[in-house]
């Protein structure tokens, strides 16, 4: 495997090199002035040690519809088709602003091409927003006194459940600015296949359970939020929010299985329903004050309380005689109150900039929990502080960023208190090697609180003699991440090899044990010795023609990885990501295809497959109206594929198909309008509250 990575990045290495001699393609690091009286001339982009910062040329202004269109360029970024949204080509949690701002689609579709002064892309994301994002995308923009934008938005099946609908408002008149956001995405599937298999010794008998199983299943997520904002330049900045979130889930399957005791078998019937559904009101408050010239002041506090419903039902029953093999009727009401506060303080030297902040969040979660073990009512609370410091620089062609911080992570569960202080330091290196080439290292050591799931004592009836099961006894773990990244761009390429190497310790790993309660196995969680990943990341995209009419980005990422496990087993695996994009654009038409080969990566007990890519989609642009359609999964369902390790006491596989999405056809309008220009925060604090808890 280190064989294949270093030949890989050595050819790629070689390849970006021999392209020396095409002239040079960058913007000098210059005043926002300077940027805003050459974005009309050509497309640029100059590489930090932790960000690249991309204009656009006046093409791309003309060709676009909105904001959201420009960022589609990015070499990292695609639009996924499915949830019209964008997303990382690598993968992982990517987090958009606008001004410092964090954003939500339709407030990136509500800027309007001309507006925008340029895009901060950080592939190494500041303290502020490491523990939550693995990438970070800054839109910024001018602002002025008046202005209104709106649209709408919807795309659907024609011949299944699927729905993607959105509509937005947003009015300014002097400091003060008013938005209105509405989406909804519905999902309806009435033809899910699922295959099933367990297969394990228990007592000096060997068992086998195998599954067929059709399911309907579907959600309705909406979301509404309000905004106001007033703003008074060189003093403060207000912004009030209210966001609501509203999930509706549901799943009803039916089957039949073929269960195995030794030379014995017999013919069963199950049937699985259950759902779950929340309301989530937040108020998200945020101020910023300018105390000097070079010294500024931020607060910022979200808030939220709400109940979620949970509800599973499973039986499986013997055909022949109708007895009974497990009943598993499972009801969880989850109270869960949310609190996030943060200060921030920034100041500018003639020799970089200094950040400095506390943040402290808490989730407590009341529960009223009815499953194969009683009833019973227990609260939790998690409790996190973090206390960071850093400062950018630059001296000659070296760029840098130094961190520090303190993270404590306070679990409290009705079994268990988990109390730890972890120091976390940061560092981040660039060198610009030429005008268009450039190399970085970043180091960095994180902890991370074990989520609600892996906590919770709930046990659910998986299979006979299979439940599952929480570990209100996991402690945090810690990860190091080591990355050396070689940067490369002209008129044609943009290309990034990035060397990886992280190392985590007390990995929250999944896995089967024997000897339960219930009897039989549990799957559930511990706390390993550790975990390894390496390999590279080869990410970039190539424009023969120097333009949109044809762009290919992929991504190749060989990659190895590791688990040592509590009791010193260790668990190996290699595979190849990637992903690659063709798109097109022609005047007022754009054609756009993706596809991917997927593979397994490890996930506790299991290895799991990414989803299957196969998707084309197409549009047109008259005026303010945009005509689109689309076929996703051509020839194929969407698949979804699960296996146990070898090493597992527990023999598992499973493989799931959306049948309904199978060269699904969709087709969809959308309307966007605007007229004079609005005012733009430039928010520095962005925070958000726990999910809901479920199981």
């Amino acid at each position: 495997m280190k064989k294949v990575i270093c030949s890989v990045f050595i050819l790629c290495g070689v390849f970006v090199l021999s392209q020396d001699n095409v002239k040079k393609d960058t913007v000098e690091q210059s005043k926002t002035e300077e940027i805003q009286e050459v974005i009309l001339k050509s497309q640029r982009k100059k590489q930090f040690a932790d960000k690249a910062v991309y204009t656009f040329d006046k093409e791309a202004l003309e060709k676009a519809r909105y904001a959201k269109d420009l960022l589609k360029t990015l070499p990292e970024l695609q639009l996924d088709p499915v949830s019209n949204t964008l997303k990382s080509i690598k993968g992982g949690t990517t987090l958009f602003l606008i001004n410092g701002i964090e954003a939500t689609d339709m407030q990136i579709r509500s800027v309007q091409p001309g507006e925008v002064i340029k895009v901060e892309y950080y592939d190494i994301p500041p303290a502020r927003w490491a523990s939550r994002a693995d990438t970070v995308i800054n839109l910024l923009t001018r602002s002025s006194e008046t202005g209104y934008v709106f649209g709408a938005d919807l795309t659907s099946s024609l011949t299944t459940g699927f729905v993607n609908g959105s509509a937005y408002a947003n009015y300014t008149k002097g400091k003060n600015d008013f938005g209105l956001e509405y989406s909804i995405n519905l999902r309806d599937y009435s033809n899910r296949i699922v295959h099933s298999i367990y297969d394990y010794h228990l007592g000096g008998e060997h068992y086998r359970s195998d599954e067929e199983r059709k399911d309907h299943f579907g959600y309705t997520y909406q979301n509404l939020a309000l905004r106001y904002t007033r703003q008074v330049p060189d003093n403060y900045a207000f912004q009030a929010k209210l966001n609501l979130d509203i999930l509706n889930s549901f799943f009803k399957g039916n089957g039949q299985s073929m269960f195995t005791k030794d030379d014995l078998s017999e013919e069963h019937q199950m049937l699985k329903n259950g759902g779950s559904d929340y309301v989530t009101p937040t108020l998200d408050l945020y101020f910023s004050k300018n105390i000097s010239k070079k010294d500024e002041l931020s607060l910022n506090v979200v808030a939220n309380r709400f109940t979620t419903n949970t509800s599973e039902f499973a039986k499986e029953w013997i055909i022949s005689s109708g007895q009974s093999v497990f009943d598993n009727d499972m009801n969880l009401k989850a109270k869960q109150t949310g609190f996030v506060g943060e200060l921030a303080y920034t100041h500018d030297f003639e020799t970089g900039k200094l950040s400095s902040g506390y943040r402290v969040s808490n989730t407590s979660i009341s529960n009223d929990l009815q499953n194969l073990s009683g009833f019973s009512e227990y609260s939790v609370n998690y409790l996190e502080q973090y206390i960071y410091s850093e400062f950018a620089g630059k001296i000659k062609k070296f760029n840098y960023r130094i961190g520090a911080g303190l993270i404590n992570i306070h679990n409290k569960s009705a079994e268990n208190t988990f109390d730890e202080w972890s120091f976390v330091p940061k560092l981040v290196l660039g060198y610009q090697l030429k005008n268009n080439q450039s190399i970085r290292f970043t180091s960095s050591y994180k902890p991370k609180s074990p989520w609600s799931a892996a906590l919770s004592s709930n046990v659910v009836q998986l299979a006979p003699n299979i439940v599952q099961r929480g570990n209100p006894f996991l402690t945090a773990q810690q990860t190091w991440t080591n990355n050396l990244i070689y940067s490369f761009n002209n008129k044609h390429f943009d290309f990034n090899a990035n060397l990886f190497y992280h190392y985590t310790n007390h990995t929250i790993n999944q896995f089967y044990v024997m000897g339960t309660a219930l009897g039989g196995y549990a799957l559930t969680y511990e706390n390993a010795q550790n975990s390894k990943q390496y390999g590279a990341f080869l990410t970039g995209s190539y424009k023969p023609f120097g333009n949109s009419l044809l762009v290919l980005k992929a991504v190749i990422s060989p990659t190895s990885e590791t688990v040592r496990t509590s009791n010193g087993a260790l668990i190996k695996n290699d595979y190849i990501g990637n992903n690659f994009v063709l798109s097109s654009e022609y005047k007022s038409f754009s054609l756009e295809y993706q596809i991917n080969i997927p593979v397994y990566s490890l996930s506790g007990a299991f290895l799991v497959i990414n989803e299957n890519q196969n998707h084309v989609f197409a549009r047109y642009k008259h005026k303010e109206w945009t005509f689109s359609t689309g076929m996703y999964w051509i020839g194929m369902p969407s698949e979804y594929k699960t296996k146990s390790l070898k090493e597992s006491l527990v023999n598992y596989s499973r493989v799931g198909q959306i049948m309904n999405n199978k060269s699904m056809l969709v087709l969809g309008l959308s309307y966007d309008f605007s007229k004079g220009k609005k005012t733009d925060l430039q928010r520095k604090l962005n925070n958000s509250t726990a999910p809901a808890a479920t199981f």
